[in-house]
C-alpha cells in the first residue's frame, strides 16, 4: 500500500488574502485528515505573492491545533534561511505540542530570490554550502545526548524526524549517506528524478532513524468530474508557473478556458517539461496516470500537490485522490 500525503503551498488567490489563505489550508488538513492522507505538509518560500506559508513553523500551529491525527510537518524548511538551533526550537516546540505528528523536510535552496534572500540576512553561497554540516548539527540539536554544550529548549532528545528534500542528484546522495528519507520534487523539477532515486537506494547507509531507503516523489494532482473541467482547472497553475518562470510571479489567478493554446511554444515546452509528474483528468485518468508513476518510480509514498483557485474544487481533487488510492490498493 503506497500512502498519499498532501504538500500545500497555502496559495493566496487572486482577490484573497494571507487570512483566507491560513483558513485554506486548515480546511484543507482537516479534509486529508478525514480521507485517510498520512501528513500534510507546507512548504517554506519568502518574497513570493501568491504562497502565505512564509512563516512555516506558525502555521503548522495554527494546523495543529485543528487537527489531531494526521501528521504536519515541513516540506520543507530551507535551512539556508536559519540557524540549525531556531529550528531544533521550532520543531521541538511543535513536537512538544503534538507529539508524535511532526516531520522535518529539509531543503538546501532558499526558497526566495537573491534580493529576498539578502534581506533574509543570510550568506546565500556560504550557507548553502554548510547545508550537510548545519542539518547533521540540527539532529544533535534535538538527539538525546547532544555533542555540543549549547541546548536547544525544547528540542533536545525529542529526536524529531528529519527529511532531505530536493530536485537534484546532490540531496540523493546526502540522504543516503545520511541514512534519512529522501523526498524529491518531481511535481515541479522532474527532470532528474530516475537518476536521483536510483542514486539514494544504491548508496544508501542504514541509520538509527532509518533502516532500508524510504523514497516520497512529489506529484500534481487536478482532479474532477470530467477531464475538460480537470483541464480547466488546472490552467491556474499553469499559468502561475509559466508567470513565475517568467519573473513575473504574482497571486493564483483563476482558470482561463483554452490558455495553452493561447502561449507560445516556450511556455508549452516549459509546461510539458514540469507536467510529466502530473495527472490532470476525471477519477479514470488519475487512477490511470498514478499507477503508470508508482510503476515506473518504485515509490514509497506521493505527496500530492492540487493547486486550484476554487477552494471547493481543491478539496474535491484530493476527495477524488483519496477514492483512487483505494482503487488502486485494491487492484496491488
Amino acid at each position: 500500500m503506497v500512502p498519499f500525503s498532501i504538500l500545500d503551498l497555502s496559495p493566496i488567490v487572486e482577490g484573497g488574502d494571507a487570512a483566507q489563505s491560513f483558513r485554506n489550508s486548515l480546511s484543507l488538513a482537516q479534509h486529508g485528515e478525514k480521507l485517510g492522507f498520512r501528513r500534510y505538509w507546507l512548504a517554506e518560500h519568502h518574497g513570493m505573492p501568491g504562497i502565505a506559508s512564509a512563516a512555516t513553523a506558525v502555521l503548522l500551529a495554527f494546523v495543529g491545533a485543528g487537527t489531531s491525527t494526521i501528521r504536519i510537518g515541513a516540506g520543507g524548511v530551507m535551512l539556508p534561511n536559519h540557524s540549525p538551533l531556531v529550528i531544533a526550537e521550532q520543531f521541538g516546540t511543535l513536537e512538544s505540542l503534538y507529539p508524535g505528528r511532526i516531520d522535518l523536510g529539509l531543503g538546501r535552496a532558499p526558497g526566495s530570490d537573491q534580493r529576498t534572500a539578502q534581506a533574509l540576512r543570510r550568506d546565500l553561497q556560504s550557507d548553502s554550502d554548510r547545508f550537510p554540516q548545519d542539518v547533521i548539527e540540527l539532529m544533535d540539536f534535538m538527539s538525546k545526548e547532544p555533542r555540543q554544550p549549547v541546548r536547544a529548549v525544547p528540542g533536545m532528545g525529542l529526536e524529531v524526524p528529519v527529511w532531505i528534500l530536493g530536485s537534484s542528484t546532490f540531496g540523493a546522495q546526502l540522504a543516503a549517506h545520511l541514512g534519512l528519507p529522501y523526498a524529491f520534487a518531481s511535481h515541479f523539477a522532474p527532470q532528474q528524478l530516475m537518476q536521483a532515486i536510483r542514486i539514494y537506494r544504491e548508496t544508501f547507509k542504514p541509520s538509527a532513524q532509518l533502516a532500508k531507503p524510504y523514497v516520497m516523489l512529489g506529484f500534481n494532482v487536478f482532479a474532477a468530474d470530467s477531464d475538460e473541467e480537470a483541464q480547466f482547472r488546472a490552467t491556474s497553475w499553469q499559468q502561475a508557473f509559466v508567470n513565475l518562470r517568467s519573473g513575473r510571479p504574482g497571486r493564483l489567478p483563476p482558470p482561463v478556458a483554452g490558455y495553452r493554446e493561447r502561449v507560445g511554444p516556450a511556455e508549452n515546452a516549459l509546461l510539458d517539461s514540469v507536467l510529466s509528474c502530473s495527472a490532470v483528468g476525471s477519477r479514470e485518468t488519475v487512477r490511470a496516470r498514478l499507477q503508470a508513476f508508482i510503476d515506473q518510480t518504485g515509490a514509497d509514498e506521493l505527496m500530492i500537490t492540487s493547486q486550484v483557485f476554487d477552494h471547493e474544487a481543491r478539496l474535491k481533487s484530493y476527495e477524488i485522490v483519496a477514492g483512487v488510492r483505494g482503487e488502486i490498493t485494491a487492484r496491488a
